[in-house]
C-alpha cells in the first residue's frame, strides 16, 4: 500500500529534496520559505545549515554541486536579491551535480517589504523556473528540477508562493534516490568566469535555454487540458487552482515550466481556443512573451498586478459576475504589535522619550514604526539601517544625526549588518548603532544563527561574540546593557548620540517566546494607587488595558513580568509578584 501524508507545501519541498538524493542544503530563514530547511534538517542524510545570508547560502550550495553532489538553497523572494550576484554567474558555470534554488514569492505582502516576481530575475539570469500548484507537485517538481539541472547543465529555480508554502495537500511518499558522488573534473573553462571563459559560456547558456524551450513542449509538467474551447486559459502555480474552481469546463494550458516557455505548445493551444486568457499573479511575465509572438490574449487588461488572486477575482474579471458579497460588519482594526514582554518595546520606549529617530531594519523590531511607539522612520532591506544612518551623516553632518540611531537585530546584524558597520568605521563616520540582541531570528520563528551557539542540525557550535566582533573591527565604544534596564539604556543613548565617533549599544534580553523561557513573575496593578496618568500605557503592551474609570488592568494570562510598566509608573501602582 502506498504511503501518503498530508503536508505543507514547504514540507513537501523538503521531502522532494530528500527523495531526489540531495546531500547539501543551505538557507537563511525568511517567511514564507523557512519551514523548508526546518523540515530538511529532519533528514539526517542531508547536511543542512543556516548560513549568515542568502549569498553565502547560494555559494555553499554551488560549491557542493561543483564537487559532485546534489545541492539546494532556499530563500524568500527578497533573499534572491542578496543571492543574485552568485546566481547570475552560476547560470554561466552550470553544474556538476544538480543545483536547485527554491525561492518563495509573497503575493499580497504578508511578511515582506515588496512583491517582486522571481520570474523576472530568472529571465534576466537565464535560469529556468518550475512552478508547482500543490503539495504533491511541490515534491515531484523538486525531483524533476534536479534531473533537468543535470540534463541541461544549469541551476534551476523552483518558484513557490506564500499560498503554496503554507497550504496542505496529500503527498505520496517515495524512496530516496541514492546517488554516487559525481567525480570532479578540473574545468577552468567552465567554473572560472574570467572574461574569455564567460564569453564562451554565455553562448552555451543561450543555446541551453533555446534547447530547453523546444524540449519543454513534451515535458509532462506542461499539460493541455481541452474541454470547452470557447475559453482557453494559460496559467501556472496556485492560480491554476482558482481557474479550475471558477471555470471547471474551460480549456486550460497548465505550465509547470514557466521559463523558458514552450512556444510551440502555446501556439498550438492558442490556435484551438476561441478566446485566450493568461492568468498569472504579479508581473505579466507569460503574457508579455505570448503577446510578443503575435498571439491575441487577454491578461493584465482585466487582472491586477498587485496581490494574490482568488476564485472571486476571476469570476468578476472573466465571467463579469456581480458577486454582491455582503460587506462584513465593521470591526476594530487589530494592527500588528510587539508581544507582551518584548525587549524591543523597552528600548523603543526610551528612544521615544528622548525624541530619537531610528533608521530601522528587517525583523520584529520594524513594528517600532507604528503607534504607539512611532520610533522607526525607515525600513529598506537587511542591513540597511546602519548604511542609511551612515548616508545621513555624510549628507548632513554629525550634528544632524544627534537625534538618530540605527536599530538592527542580532540575526540581521550577522546577515549584512556587519559589512555596513565596517563601512562606518572605514569611512570615518559618526553615529550610534543599537543591536537589539534577543538571541534568535525571532520574526521567522526562532531560528538559530551564527551568534546563538546552535546549528540548524541542533549541534553545539562556536557562538560568535557580537561585542568582541564590534571591538575587532575598530569600534572603541561598545556597550552591553540589559534591554529592560531603561535607566541605564537612557543614560548610554543620551551620551553616545553626542559622541564624535561610531558607537555600538548591544541591548540584551532573550525573545519572550523562546523555548525554555521561564517567567517567575507577573506584574499586578493596584487600582487604589493608580492615578490614571497613562504612563504605563505609552509603550502599547497588549497585556495592559484601561478600564472605563481610567484605571488600568493587567491581563494575568498575557503578562510575562518584564517590569517595563512598573518602571514607568511613578506612583507604585504596579508591582511584581511571584508566580
Amino acid at each position: 500500500m502506498t504511503d501518503k501524508k498530508i503536508m505543507l507545501g514547504n514540507e513537501a519541498i523538503a521531502r522532494g529534496a530528500y527523495e531526489a538524493g540531495v546531500k547539501v542544503s543551505a538557507a537563511y530563514p525568511g517567511t514564507p520559505s523557512t519551514e523548508i530547511s526546518e523540515n530538511i534538517a529532519k533528514y539526517k542524510e542531508i547536511y543542512s545549515e543556516w548560513s549568515p545570508n542568502e549569498k553565502v547560502a547560494a555559494e555553499v550550495a554551488a560549491g557542493a554541486s561543483i564537487s559532485g553532489v546534489r545541492a539546494m538553497v532556499s530563500m524568500k523572494h527578497v533573499g534572491l536579491n542578496v543571492a543574485s550576484d552568485p546566481l547570475y554567474t552560476i547560470s554561466y558555470c552550470g553544474v556538476n551535480r544538480g543545483l536547485v534554488f527554491v525561492v518563495a514569492d509573497d503575493p499580497g505582502l504578508y511578511s515582506s517589504q515588496n512583491e517582486q516576481d522571481t520570474r523576472c530575475i530568472a529571465r534576466a539570469a537565464n535560469v529556468p523556473v518550475l512552478e508547482p500548484s500543490n503539495s504533491e507537485e511541490a515534491k515531484e517538481f523538486m525531483k524533476f528540477a534536479f534531473d533537468l539541472s543535470e540534463k541541461y547543465d544549469t541551476p534551476i529555480i523552483l518558484r513557490t508562493t506564500t499560498r503554496l508554502a503554507h497550504s496542505q495537500g496529500l503527498v505520496e511518499l517515495g524512496e530516496r534516490k541514492e546517488l554516487d558522488d559525481k567525480e570532479y573534473e578540473r574545468r577552468p573553462d567552465k567554473f572560472v568566469m574570467m572574461p574569455n571563459m564567460a564569453k564562451k559560456r554565455h553562448v552555451f547558456v543561450e543555446q541551453r535555454m533555446k534547447k530547453m524551450a523546444e524540449d519543454a513542449c513534451d515535458f509532462e509538467i506542461n499539460k493541455a487540458e481541452y474541454n470547452d474551447k470557447s475559453i482557453g486559459i494559460i496559467t501556472s502555480g496556485i492560480p491554476y487552482q482558482y481557474v479550475k474552481e471558477t471555470l471547471p469546463n474551460a480549456s486550460v494550458l497548465k505550465l509547470g515550466l514557466v521559463h523558458p516557455l514552450p512556444k510551440k505548445l502555446i501556439e498550438e493551444f492558442a490556435s484551438k481556443v476561441d478566446k485566450l486568457y493568461i492568468v498569472e499573479e504579479l508581473e505579466p511575465v507569460i503574457e508579455e512573451q505570448v503577446k510578443s509572438w503575435g498571439i491575441d490574449a487577454v491578461g493584465k487588461e482585466i487582472f491586477t498586478l498587485q496581490g494574490e488572486y482568488s476564485a472571486n477575482l476571476l469570476r468578476k474579471a472573466i465571467l463579469k459576475q456581480d458577486l454582491n458579497i455582503e460587506e462584513q460588519k465593521s470591526v476594530p482594526a487589530r494592527p500588528p504589535i510587539l508581544c507582551p514582554g518584548c525587549p524591543h518595546r523597552s528600548v523603543y520606549t526610551v528612544l521615544k522619550k528622548l525624541g530619537i529617530h531610528a533608521a530601522g531594519d528587517i525583523g520584529c523590531y520594524t513594528l517600532g514604526a507604528v503607534a504607539p511607539l512611532n520610533v522607526v522612520d525607515t525600513t529598506i532591506c537587511m542591513g540597511a539601517s546602519i548604511s542609511s544612518l551612515h548616508g545621513m551623516e555624510k549628507a548632513k553632518g554629525k550634528d544632524y544625526i544627534r537625534n538618530w540611531v540605527a536599530v538592527i537585530g542580532d540575526s540581521t546584524f550577522m546577515h549584512t549588518g556587519v559589512n555596513s558597520l565596517i563601512n562606518m568605521v572605514y569611512n570615518k563616520s559618526v553615529g550610534t548603532v543599537i543591536i537589539l540582541d534577543n538571541s534568535t531570528t525571532a520574526m521567522t520563528g526562532h531560528q538559530d544563527h551564527a551568534a546563538t551557539g546552535k546549528t540548524l542540525m541542533g549541534e553545539d557550535t562556536y557562538m560568535i561574540n557580537i561585542y568582541a566582533l564590534c571591538k575587532a573591527i575598530g569600534i572603541e565604544n561598545v556597550y552591553e546593557v540589559d534591554a529592560f534596564n531603561i535607566g541605564e539604556v537612557e543614560n548610554i543613548v543620551k551620551r553616545e548620540v553626542q559622541r564624535d565617533a561610531v558607537s555600538v549599544i548591544i541591548t540584551k534580553a532573550p525573545c519572550v517566546l523562546l523555548k525554555g523561557n521561564v517567567f517567575k513573575y507577573k506584574c499586578r496593578e493596584n487600582s487604589e494607587k493608580c492615578k490614571k496618568c497613562g504612563a504605563c500605557l505609552k509603550p502599547g503592551c497588549p497585556a495592559i488595558t484601561k478600564k472605563c474609570d481610567g484605571t488600568i488592568v493587567i491581563d494575568d494570562t498575557m503578562c510575562n513580568g518584564c517590569g517595563l510598566c512598573m518602571e514607568l509608573c511613578k506612583f507604585d501602582a504596579i508591582e511584581k509578584v511571584e508566580v
